[in-house]
């Protein structure tokens, strides 16, 4: 428990919340606080280091807002599964080893593989034709066994025929079997993300709750050609994943 008042120094410049919010910290990353494991009360804080209930509110809600800590209406503040730091939106790189990176086992359900034909969105994305033949390949990605994301991923069939033939794409990584060819290797990315409700769908195949937040992102993969090659939807878990974006300062 946290319960020696000599860590909370009220003689240094170091704000009380800050203090107090990283003494939570260390007792997750411990282990000390394991997740789903309650911590006190903000009065049993306030009293225990003799600091303000609004103190203890500031250093408990940043760890909410961070996903260190989730809270349940009147039941209290628990300690939060981590979420899964993700930064493949600044870089081509797959889900394995991203995943992987993350110290975590990554495993693919393949929902289907097969063709049909382009709809208005993915037609437009694509440049082709609405009706033209494209491979469709749907997947549910896990890490550690829990559903992160589904993916859809549409690409123009008379590139990707090869695709449906003999790839085992619940192991062979999809930018890997493309980069075989410089005709379809994806050398440029384009990404959109928005916030959404889960639907039934993200319901069934995450795991998850209907109306729950999703990060929705929209991902066009394009040749050295400038030609795109791959129109991705996927549907990420907004409880479990977070995503890092790295900017740098242009001016001179």
């Amino acid at each position: 428990m946290l319960n020696d008042k000599s860590k909370i120094n009220k003689n240094t410049p170091v704000p009380l919340y800050f203090q107090l919010k990283t003494l939570i910290l260390d007792k997750i990353k411990s282990g000390r606080y394991k997740v789903g494991d309650a911590i006190p009360t903000e009065k049993e804080l306030s009293e225990m280091f003799e600091i303000s209930r609004t103190t203890v509110r500031q250093a408990v809600m940043e760890l909410v807002q961070e996903g260190w800590l989730y809270r349940e209406k009147s039941k209290g503040t628990f300690v939060a599964q981590p979420k899964i730091r993700q930064d493949f939106i600044q870089k081509i790189e797959s889900f394995n080893d991203q995943i992987t990176r993350s110290g975590m086992t990554p495993s693919t359900e393949v929902l289907a593989l097969k063709t049909e034909k382009a709809g208005p969105e993915v037609a437009e994305q694509l440049k082709l034709k609405e009706g033209d033949k494209v491979v469709f390949l749907f997947r549910k990605r896990c890490a550690d066994g829990m559903p992160i994301v589904i993916t859809k991923t549409y690409l123009p069939y008379a590139k990707c025929s090869f695709l449906l033939e003999g790839h085992d794409l619940t192991k062979e990584r999809l930018y890997h079997i493309l980069g075989v060819s410089a005709d379809t290797a994806i050398v440029k990315i384009e990404r959109t993300v928005e916030a959404v409700a889960a639907n039934e769908e993200d319901a069934k195949l995450l795991d998850y709750t209907v109306g729950a937040p999703i990060q929705y992102f929209h991902s066009t993969g394009y040749t050295i050609n400038e030609e795109p090659l791959e129109y991705s939807i996927a549907r990420y878990r907004g409880d479990r994943n977070s995503f890092q974006i790295v900017i740098y300062n242009s001016d001179d």
